[in-house]
């Protein structure tokens, strides 16, 4: 894909963000379909669909740090741990996750973790990545401890990215499963993301 037509739509031109695009090849047994080309497509298998979004930057709202929260730092395995304790089928292995070290879009100003003051545990963590070639900010992974949600911390998590990545960025796209139990999407408008596009992944084997 150029990246001419990559940029005219970003969250229309692919379901990946541009520099993924260039380095990764779908596997032979999954399809990758946008929502309004699906219709007519040969189906079978599973289908799965996910939507993607962008934030232009333009206007990025106010999200305090609850009380009683503090951003702190941690490493890769607490990371990966919490990744892993907050979704009941995807996650990463820690030495996965310590291969976003080499992706040519990292920036380690976008691992950001908050932990409870009483407690000390964490409760939310988010990892970004910036393209700075096109001026492209991606949320890869944010999440919330179930027994932490409700409270505001992933608008915080989402918005503090959207800041870090603010006058360095363009724009920032995010993709996540449509049907989720915590609502992602739901998320990511509050936080002023737009223009959402389905894409179905579907796989064969």
């Amino acid at each position: 894909m150029k990246v001419e037509e990559y940029m005219r739509d970003p969250c229309r031109a692919s379901a990946l963000p541009y520099w993924k695009t260039e380095r990764f090849a779908i596997p032979g047994h999954v399809s990758v379909i946008r929502d309004d080309l699906l219709c007519g497509a040969v189906m079978g298998g599973s289908d799965e669909p996910y939507f993607k979004v962008i934030h232009r930057l333009e206007t990025i709202p106010t999200a305090p740090l609850p009380e009683n929260y503090e951003i702190c730092a941690c490493g890769i395995d607490e990371y990966a741990a919490h990744i892993n304790d907050c979704y009941e089928k995807e996650g990463l292995r820690p030495d996965e996750l310590e291969g976003y070290l080499q992706h040519p879009v990292h920036d380690p100003s976008l691992w950001i973790a908050v932990r409870e003051k009483t407690d000390r545990r964490l409760a939310a963590t988010g990892i970004a990545e910036l393209d700075p070639r096109i001026g492209e900010g991606i949320l890869e992974w944010i999440q919330v401890s179930p027994e932490y949600r409700r409270q505001g911390l992933g608008r915080f998590i989402v918005c503090q990215l959207l800041r870090r990545m603010a006058g360095r960025a363009g724009f920032v796209t995010v993709s996540g499963k449509l049907d989720s139990d915590s609502d992602p999407l739901a998320l990511y408008t509050s936080c002023g993301f737009t223009d959402p596009v389905i894409w179905h992944v579907i796989r064969t084997e």
